[in-house]
């Protein structure tokens, strides 16, 4: 019975993950909330074309466009995850679905398969209009395709369940920023704009300790010619290294996460929920 339980459990998550998918790919607050920045990202590389680093066969620009790639997996997926926990506590989404029969586990399922279906199309996307405006970029043979889908599909894994952790530790919309900033001083430091090794060493070793700085590098030796390998730390590309990192941030997480949401859903009440609205009420 327990079995068919569950089953239903993930297929009710299954079903919620393509509806929310399909909303988020039709709403235009959705849609601009991705293509804005990620546009503005572009447009700043374009402007990059013309700049060199030193011994680079490749542009700036089109050497920092994969890495922009794997930057955009991890904050979608930290990000996402973060943002929807923190709303539906905000809106009672989460009590309704702690009140129903396996309501969480479908629950978690549906945000994680959503999150993931819509990191995976953005990705592509930049992908597709990466490849045809930035020379140097080489995608056009089997191992170039799987180390990018193997790099992708690890960075959802690892980075997802981060979000549900710090997600579960964040419950208020207006509290993103402490999850933002220290985001965005990852960006700096992992060598997404340039690269990690015209930072300090001791900075370059902070930068290595994070998902972002590895999934940069996976997507740079997925579509650069290898070559450009030696502009990064050690003149390779690491493979090895990386996905062990990665797989390491996705092992602690999915350890943590379970009992970090299992304690978030537990604290969930009408008056948690009627306080949190009246919070933000009275910031609006």
């Amino acid at each position: 019975m327990s079995g068919s339980t569950t089953l239903h459990e993930y297929r009710t998550g299954w079903k919620r993950a393509v509806i929310e998918t399909k909303v988020s790919l039709t709403s235009i607050g959705d849609l601009m909330g991705f293509i804005m920045p990620t546009a503005i990202a572009i447009v700043v590389l374009l402007f990059m074309q013309r700049a060199d680093f030193e011994g680079a066969p490749v542009s700036l620009g089109s050497m920092n466009m994969p890495s922009l790639i794997g930057m955009n997996v991890v904050f979608g997926g930290i990000i996402g995850m973060v943002g929807a926990l923190a709303m539906d506590r905000t809106n009672g989404t989460l009590l309704r679905a702690k009140s129903m029969p396996g309501g969480m586990t479908g629950y978690l399922v549906g945000h994680l398969v959503s999150t993931a279906m819509f990191i995976s199309v953005t990705a592509i996307a930049l992908l597709a209009v990466g490849l045809p405006l930035f020379d140097g970029l080489e995608f056009g043979t089997p191992d170039r395709w799987m180390v990018f889908i193997a790099v992708l599909a690890m960075g959802i894994v690892a980075t997802l369940p981060i979000g549900a952790v710090l997600g579960a530790l964040l419950d208020n919309p207006k509290n993103m920023g402490l999850v933002m900033f220290p985001i965005m001083g990852m960006v700096a430091i992992s060598g997404i704009f340039y690269p990690i090794t015209a930072l300090p060493g001791w900075l370059q070793g902070i930068g290595q300790v994070f998902p972002m700085y590895w999934m940069g590098l996976g997507m740079r030796h997925a579509l650069l010619p290898d070559s450009m390998a030696a502009v990064e730390i050690g003149g390779e590309w690491r493979t090895l290294t990386m996905f062990a990192v990665l797989a390491l941030w996705a092992v602690v997480s999915m350890a943590l996460a379970p009992r970090l949401l299992r304690r978030m859903s537990r604290r969930e009440s009408g008056s948690a929920v009627a306080a949190r609205r009246a919070d933000m009420q009275r910031d609006w």
